[in-house]
């Protein structure tokens, strides 16, 4: 219908200007309200027509459809807050979510590489970059792709983050950038000596493919330096990374992974909570503490491999 699409527009633009949500946030957002404004249209219900029992019928559909209990519960938080923007700008009376029960979010932990596997994806992507007989336009490529995995790994920013870096937000020398996150919100990540290195090398390579023209990205298309790398050709090239260094899992290999690898080997070494939080750029604890669910799990592993007399039950069989 469209009175629904309008009013959901509505509450999408007001997301934007009022509260500065991210284009990756309303991108989300505009995909779930689809998936419920479609619903409705199949239900003939418009938006004030909406009651417990028809939500509660939406949540039958998404579960028999086979969504995760995760996006479940993520696109009845959409359509809450679709209702309660209408019942704000009293254009509704009523939030048919208000009496629905909480739903239980299982924990699904991320997957993470262990030091090792990441060390052998870094070791792989330099190799590459360092290997000139490939010509200049692929190994300008391959430095990219090492100084963007380095640059990740070693300050643990999200991928659309690293992806809009200016390219002067990383000047030779400096150990800190400056990063633009969700919300708008900005924070201060390091980089490690090998993080700099790797810049400093694919600027190089990058400003003699193009005669010395400067780029307006720091990670962007070789040939044209006005268009910054795409999320998918990062993903692309980082599962190729992960077939090339031997990865037991390369098709679950992310830039993201990188991002987790980098909390939890963090955190694992004794990096405080509240430190990571602020480093990841979390807008609350809860969502870090994940790490330390994620380092419990390594350590039971552990014990359950290297304990002395787990080793000698398993040697009396």
């Amino acid at each position: 219908m469209r009175t629904n699409q309008r009013l959901a527009q509505l509450w999408l633009d007001a997301l934007t200007t009022e509260l500065g949500a991210s284009a990756g946030t309303i991108a989300t957002y505009t995909d779930d309200l689809t998936c419920y404004l479609v619903w409705l249209e199949e239900s003939h219900l418009g938006l004030e027509d909406v009651g417990l029992e028809h939500i509660r019928d939406y949540v039958a559909v998404l579960d028999q459809r086979g969504y995760a209990g995760s996006t479940i519960a993520r696109r009845i938080t959409v359509a809450r807050g679709l209702h309660r923007f209408l019942i704000a700008e009293e254009l509704g009376s009523r939030d048919p979510t208000s009496n629905l029960s909480a739903m239980k979010r299982s924990r699904k932990l991320p997957f993470v590489l262990s030091i090792a596997e990441t060390e052998a994806l870094l070791e792989t992507a330099h190799r590459l970059a360092a290997d000139p007989s490939v010509g200049l336009y692929r190994q300008a490529g391959y430095a990219r792709r090492a100084a963007l995995f380095e640059t990740l790994y070693a300050s643990g920013m999200r991928i659309s983050e690293a992806l809009s870096l200016p390219s002067d937000a990383a000047p030779l020398g400096t150990r800190m950038l400056l990063v633009r996150g969700k919300g708008d919100k900005q924070r201060l990540v390091p980089l490690h000596d090998r993080a700099i290195e790797a810049i400093a090398q694919w600027q190089r390579l990058a400003s003699a493919y193009s005669g010395g023209k400067r780029s307006q990205w720091l990670f962007h298309s070789v040939r044209n330096g006005t268009k910054a790398l795409t999320r998918q050709a990062a993903l692309k090239e980082i599962k190729e990374a992960a077939v090339a260094a031997g990865l037991a899992n390369p098709e679950r290999v992310s830039p993201h992974v990188l991002r987790h690898a980098f909390a939890t080997h963090m955190h694992s070494g004794g990096t405080d909570l509240r430190v990571l939080q602020e480093l990841l750029g979390h807008a609350g604890i809860e969502t870090t503490q994940v790490y330390t669910h994620l380092d419990t799990s390594r350590l039971h592993h552990m014990v359950r491999d290297l304990h002395p007399l787990n080793a000698q039950e398993i040697s009396d069989r």
